[in-house]
């Protein structure tokens, strides 16, 4: 299926990690040129280098989206090097694990500044310049936490969610502009993120941490963990002008991990 999207601008962020990584490759081998934002030069490079393999144009950044500074030079860059962005992937790292209840107000503020305002900011960056064009797409990858809270994820839970709301809030304001703003949802895919938490589950239950993930992929329908790569064609289609009619939804990649029906 050709997805529509050679030509296309993207910007990834988190892509020096497992999920963001594998997407902005996927993005490229839709033919898009993308942008790759992240912390680590070395991961950048990697990922950059599978995007030129695809044959389009990768354009590493070191970005820090706790720098609220460091967004508007890192646009530019982007809107200069590769062109307006038509696709945004909103994707951060998660705060450390922590009970919800007894965490100070600084870190709340700090942890929401970084996970939530950071995203918005970016998004209303570019979001005028999709609805000027009459497309674009605008995907924010959470956390299962955000609907049905993990355990000693309080933070996280708490602030995913609430980029859930707003994403569906804009979905009704951006639609009739040709932009469409989902979420995607992952469940237990094989990061370094997922071996974090598994190593921490781990400790805090005196167990080993093989021991922690077998008992996770046997909540799961498809009894295992899943693949950055599976994540990321979920998340190539709903940036793709195949999915035109699809938004403001959530959609789960989770091979049956969130019990829930809704």
């Amino acid at each position: 299926m050709d997805l529509g999207i050679a030509g296309r601008t993207a910007l990834v962020l988190g892509a020096s990690g497992g999920l963001g990584g594998a997407i902005a490759v996927r993005l490229a081998q839709e033919g898009a040129n993308v942008a790759v934002a992240g912390r680590s030069a070395e991961a950048l490079d990697v990922a950059g280098r599978h995007i030129k393999q695809a044959g389009t144009t990768a354009l590493p950044l070191i970005w820090d989206l706790g720098d609220p500074d460091g967004m508007e030079p890192s646009v530019a860059e982007v809107e200069r090097t590769l062109g307006p962005v038509d696709i945004l992937v909103n994707n951060t790292g998660g705060p450390p694990p922590t009970p919800v209840a007894g965490q100070d107000g600084a870190t709340w503020r700090d942890s929401f500044e970084k996970m939530v305002l950071a995203v918005i900011a970016l998004t209303d960056r570019v979001v005028p310049g999709m609805r000027e064009r009459g497309w674009g797409r605008i995907l924010t990858s959470t956390s299962s936490g955000a609907l049905s809270p993990i355990p000693n994820l309080g933070l996280s839970n708490t602030l995913r969610a609430s980029l859930h709301a707003w994403s569906k809030t804009l979905a009704d304001e951006v639609g009739r502009d040709g932009v469409t703003s989902n979420v995607i949802v992952p469940g237990r895919i094989a990061t370094d993120r997922t071996r974090f938490l598994d190593e921490r589950r781990a400790e805090r239950e005196h167990r080993s941490v093989d021991e922690v993930a077998r008992a996770s992929a046997a909540t799961m329908a498809l009894g295992r963990y899943g693949t950055p790569d599976e994540y990321a064609d979920a998340a190539a289609f709903l940036c793709s002008d195949r999915a035109s009619y699809i938004t403001g939804t959530v959609l789960r990649v989770d091979g049956g991990l969130i019990r829930s029906v809704v």
